[in-house]
C-alpha cells in the first residue's frame, strides 16, 4: 500500500483491510508517520509523534489498527498536553481520560499530538507556543480552531479521523474550514471523566473530526455512554448509530436561519451556499421553512463571556500550580492573559447569573426546536480566514478583542454549546476559489441519530469524500 491508497480510505475501510490481513497495523502506522513527515513542514498540524507505537497490538474494536492523533489537551496518561501554551509546557496528565480509554478500546492507535489554540480560547489555531497551523486547501488560510491541527491532519489524509473538543464550535468550525464532518454530540452523550464532570458549565464536549459520516457514526457508537461518577446520564440510543445511518430519514420539517443572531452579515458565497443547501433539501423531499430562534443575543453573549473568563481563570490557575509556574504576560498570549485577569476579578454572583441566563436560553431554543425536526444554519458567517486576519497576541489585546475575533466564526455554533443540543457541520458547499463551506444542522436534545441519518443522505447525494485539498498525502 502506498500513501495515495492509504489516504483514500476512511477509518472503517482501513480496519476492514486489517481484519482481512491485506495490510498490518504496523504498515498503516508507518504510512501515517510518512504522511506527517511529508506534509507537516507545510501544515504545522502535528507537534509530536510516537514512532515507537507502530508495533502496538490494537484492541479488537471497529477501528482495530487504524492510526489516530489526539488534540494537545489532557487525554492520555504520560503524553504531554500543553494546550498551545508556554505556561503549560511539559504538563503531563497522570491518567487516561475515559474518552481516551474508549478510543483505545475501539482499536485506534494514537501516533501523535495535534496543535490547538492556547487553552482552546481562539478560533484560529495560532499560538506563541506552536506557531500557526495552515489550511491544506489554501496554506495562506486558517483552519479555524481550536481543533485546528486535527482538522488539517484529517483533511490532508494523514489520518482518517482524530480527536477534538468543542466548547464554542471547536470541532464544527475546523470541520467547516477544512471540509470535514464535525459532530458536537449532545451534552452528556460522552463522558469527560474522571477529572471533569460538566466542564465550563456544560459547554465543553469531547469527540472527533472525520472525513466520512460512517466513521463519525461508528466512533460515536464506540465512545458514547456514561462512566461511573458522571454527574448525570442521558437516554442511551436504542439502535446503533451505524444502523441508523442506513435508514431513510423520511420527510423532515427543517427550519432555515438565514441571518446571524449577532447581526453580522453573511459572506455572499456563504449565503448562496445556504440557499443552495435549502433547495437541495427541498428536492430531497423535506419541507423547508425560513425561521429562527428568538432570544436576546446580547445577553447571551455577555453570559458567555462571563462563563468563559471565570472558568478559564480557574483552569489556568490549576495548570500553573501543576507545572510550578505563575501565570503572567510572559507565558500567556495577550488575549489569554486578558481573559485570565478578567476571570480573576469576576464576582461569583455574576458567574451564577450567567448560568441562570443559559438556562433561560436553553429552554427558549428547546421550545423552538420542538417545532421542527432539524434547524439548518451556515456553520460560519465567513469563508476560511487568512492566517493574519486577527492578532490575538498583540500587545494590550483585550477580552473584547478575543470575542470580536470569535464572532464571525462562532456566531452560529456557540449557542448550542450553551444549550447542549447536538449539532453537526457538513462539507456541503465549495466557494468559487475551491474553499470548503460548512453547513450546520441542529436537532433536539439526544437526537444525534436524526442528524446522522440526514448527514448520510447528504453525503450520498454530494460525494464530498472525493474532494482533495491542495496539500494531501496522495499528491
Amino acid at each position: 500500500m502506498n500513501l495515495a491508497e492509504y489516504s483514500s480510505y476512511e477509518g472503517l475501510g482501513l480496519a476492514a483491510l486489517v481484519r482481512r490481513k491485506e495490510v498490518t497495523p504496523r504498515e498503516l502506522c508507518q504510512l501515517a508517520l510518512q504522511a506527517i513527515e511529508k506534509l507537516n513542514p507545510q501544515l504545522n498540524a502535528v507537534i509530536e509523534t510516537f514512532p515507537e507505537r507502530v508495533d502496538t497490538v490494537p484492541a479488537a474494536g471497529p477501528f482495530a489498527g487504524v492510526p489516530f492523533l489526539v488534540k494537545d489537551f489532557p487525554i492520555e496518561a504520560g503524553v504531554r498536553a500543553e494546550m498551545g501554551s508556554q505556561l503549560a509546557a511539559g504538563f503531563t496528565p497522570a491518567r487516561d481520560s475515559e474518552l481516551m480509554l474508549r478510543f483505545r478500546k475501539s482499536g485506534l492507535i494514537n501516533l501523535g499530538r495535534t496543535t490547538s489554540s492556547e487553552f482552546g480560547l481562539a478560533a484560529l489555531t495560532v499560538s506563541r507556543h506552536t506557531g500557526a497551523t495552515r489550511n491544506p486547501w489554501d496554506p495562506s488560510r486558517s483552519t479555524a480552531g481550536s481543533s485546528g491541527g486535527t482538522a488539517a491532519a484529517v483533511a490532508a489524509g494523514v489520518v482518517p479521523l482524530a480527536s477534538g473538543g468543542d466548547g464554542g464550535g471547536s470541532i464544527r468550525n475546523p470541520a467547516s474550514f477544512c471540509g470535514l464532518v464535525g459532530l458536537k454530540p449532545t451534552r452528556g452523550r460522552i463522558s469527560l471523566g474522571p477529572d471533569t464532570g460538566d466542564p465550563y458549565s456544560g459547554m465543553v464536549v469531547g469527540f472527533a473530526l472525520t472525513r466520512s459520516v460512517r466513521d463519525c457514526a461508528a466512533l460515536l457508537d464506540a465512545v458514547e455512554g456514561p462512566a461511573i461518577g458522571d454527574p448525570f446520564e442521558i437516554p442511551r440510543p436504542t439502535t446503533p448509530y451505524m444502523t441508523e445511518i442506513a435508514q431513510p430519514t423520511g420527510p423532515l420539517r427543517i427550519a432555515v436561519t438565514t441571518r446571524a443572531w449577532s447581526g453580522l452579515p453573511l459572506d455572499p458565497e456563504v449565503a448562496a451556499g445556504l440557499a443552495a443547501t435549502a433547495r437541495l433539501l427541498e428536492q430531497m423531499g423535506h419541507a423547508i421553512v425560513e425561521d429562527t430562534p428568538q432570544f436576546d443575543y446580547g445577553a447571551f453573549l455577555a453570559a458567555q463571556i462571563d462563563l468563559w473568563v471565570g472558568h478559564t481563570a480557574a483552569f489556568i490557575d490549576a495548570i500553573g500550580e501543576a507545572v510550578g509556574r505563575v501565570p503572567s504576560e510572559q507565558n500567556l498570549q495577550s488575549t489569554s492573559w486578558a481573559t485570565y485577569v478578567a476571570g480573576k476579578a469576576l464576582p461569583a454572583t455574576r458567574l451564577v447569573a450567567a448560568e441562570e441566563h443559559y438556562n433561560l436560553v436553553t429552554r427558549q431554543i428547546a421550545q423552538f426546536l420542538a417545532g421542527y425536526d432539524v434547524l439548518l444554519t451556515p456553520t460560519n458567517t465567513c469563508l476560511p480566514l487568512p492566517l493574519d486576519a486577527h492578532r490575538l497576541d498583540a500587545p494590550g489585546a483585550t477580552v473584547q478583542d478575543l470575542f470580536d475575533h470569535l464572532a464571525p466564526i462562532e456566531t452560529f455554533t456557540a449557542l448550542f454549546n450553551g444549550t447542549g443540543h447536538p449539532a453537526i457541520s457538513l462539507p456541503i458547499q465549495v466557494s468559487r476559489s475551491g474553499l470548503p463551506i460548512g453547513m450546520q444542522f441542529i436537532a433536539s436534545f439526544g437526537q444525534e441519530a436524526r442528524l446522522l441519518r440526514l448527514a448520510a443522505a447528504l453525503e450520498s447525494a454530494l460525494s464530498w469524500r472525493g474532494r482533495r485539498p491542495m496539500l494531501h498525502a496522495s499528491r
